[in-house]
């Protein structure tokens, strides 16, 4: 299997765009970008003595030198861990510490917070992003001879994408090179993918959706990307048209705000095949008002630690099959299990499993949770889904308590354990609860230890010290306490109940 994608393009289409940086202006053709990965491997191997299989940490905003990274990736082996930059310092801290990286690259702003974690014994050297931009500048016109030999197991991860855990603590899903091929050409049998593709890639790094979802697969088949580095509405309206995209990935709060922009009407997308939309459920008029546009919609589902494009609903079926995530792509095998791992007839919720090549071989260093998350060959995703008489899957509820606020996955345990260590807050449960503009939001109920007293803007205050800004909590109800079932276990179900009516709240 070949894989080294770059290498290849850089020999049938060396002066097509790879990549282009929107903000800067400055872009990579294939040949460049084969240059600098093939620059970059004997720079990381001497300057830093990186071997196969080393943990490059990533800490950066959407840039080219991500992609040269991935090219120095296929060509030795090395294995990137792209870091969200939005969480708190001891959370990235634990996420370093957890991957054990070799590396770290970083922009400055975001390095100088972890300076007391960077500066124990025998901690990760460092890189400054600035100076791998500027080795980029330097070298990508550079031709370098030199061959690599490294060996390759297809199962050997490319990246680990860290996903918030249900323990509370977030787990590095290995997503391999085998992964990373098998989601290309799932994605690219599903949709319209070829050398002549266009996209807009406004979706971070730190998630597999910047990567795996349009990225890789048009690296794969020779196509153009333009980077941005944060989503603006406005922008990627005008940059889907002036880029002539013909493909964009976004989630439903991005295509509301995008649709309520004044220049929508106005803005011509006719290159844009359709707009492949996943995350969450997408309303119905917000669907037909992109359709009343000419932009068809296609619904879909993935996860991290499966491909990530599992399902694809065609934009004929997005009105008549409201709610779908569509049916499994080419090499995506489904089953729809009981409590007792046994399948259920059509139309019957039942947990969503998951088998193929784009499966993940586990979890980094977690053999625990790995274990937990396979049936045999199957990948049990924790969502609660039916399948009716046309093979369509619709998404029931989620096993695992998720909710999803602007796009971003969020785990009421990771969020649970940081406000039971606020030392006035004795019992604590988190649920998502409906937000106009973010689809859903967090309301924390909380029981304060006896004789203590808390204000919902010190907790608020106390959250957004050691979380993401989009997992604290937006809502802060207390209560003298938490309802418990027959097991003494938090009744979530009658939180959710209570949370649709009425409720006191911050």
């Amino acid at each position: 299997m070949q894989r080294d994608w770059i290498q290849k393009w850089a020999i049938y289409s060396p002066d097509r765009i790879a990549i282009k940086e929107f903000e800067t202006g400055r872009s990579l053709n294939y040949l460049q970008l084969n240059n600098l990965g093939q620059h970059l491997v004997t720079w990381l191997q001497q300057r830093f003595h990186l071997q196969a299989k080393d943990r490059i940490a990533i800490l950066a905003e959407n840039s080219l030198a991500h992609v040269a990274l991935f090219s120095a990736a296929q060509k030795a082996n090395f294995t990137l861990v792209p870091i969200n930059y939005r969480l708190s310092t001891p959370e990235i801290e634990y996420l370093l510490q957890d991957a054990q990286a070799s590396l770290l690259i970083a922009e400055d702003r975001f390095r100088k917070a972890l300076t007391p974690y960077l500066e124990r014994p025998a901690n990760i050297e460092t890189w400054g992003w600035d100076d791998l931009e500027n080795f980029c500048d330097q070298h990508k016109d550079q031709l370098c001879q030199q061959q690599f030999s490294v060996q390759i197991d297809e199962d050997d991860p490319i990246f680990i994408l860290y996903t918030s855990g249900t323990t509370g603590f977030p787990k590095g899903a290995l997503y391999s090179h085998k992964m990373l091929f098998w989601n290309s050409i799932n994605t690219s049998i599903s949709l319209i993918i070829n050398s002549e593709s266009r996209t807009i890639n406004c979706m971070p790094f730190f998630h597999t959706g910047g990567w795996n979802v349009l990225l890789t697969p048009f690296l794969h088949h020779g196509g153009y990307s333009c980077l941005v580095k944060k989503f603006e509405p406005q922008l990627v309206l005008q940059l889907l048209a002036e880029e002539q995209a013909t493909l964009f990935m976004g989630v439903p709060t991005m295509l509301n705000m995008m649709a309520a922009e004044p220049s929508f009407e106005e803005v011509t997308l006719s290159n844009l095949h359709y707009i492949i939309v996943g995350g969450e459920p997408m309303p119905i008029p917000l669907i037909e008002q992109w359709h009343d546009k000419g932009v068809p919609i296609r619904q879909g589902y993935g996860m991290t630690e499966v491909g990530p494009n599992l399902t694809s609903l065609h934009q004929d079926d997005a009105v008549r099959k409201k709610g779908s995530i569509g049916r499994p792509n080419f090499y995506v095998e489904t089953r729809i299990v009981n409590a007792k791992g046994l399948p259920v007839p059509a139309n019957t919720p039942g947990e969503l499993q998951l088998k193929g090549p784009m499966v993940t071989p586990g979890y980094w260093q977690n053999p625990e949770a790995t274990q937990k998350a396979f049936d045999g060959p199957w990948f049990k995703t924790g969502d609660r889904v039916r399948e009716d008489e046309e093979g369509y899957l619709f998404v029931v509820d989620r096993i695992k308590n998720m909710f999803i606020s602007g796009g971003e996955n969020v785990y009421p345990a990771e969020v649970e354990r940081v406000l039971l260590s606020h030392p006035a807050i004795a019992e604590a449960a988190v649920i998502g609860v409906p937000d106009v503009k973010w689809g859903e939001v967090g309301r924390a109920y909380l029981c304060l230890k006896e004789e203590s007293s808390c204000e919902p803007a010190e907790v608020r205050n106390f959250c957004t010290e050691r979380l993401a800004k989009f997992k604290v909590p937006k809502q802060i109800v207390f209560l003298v306490e938490l309802p418990k079932n027959d097991t003494g276990k938090i009744d979530r179900k009658r939180l959710k109940t209570e949370a649709k009516s009425p409720s006191d709240q911050s």
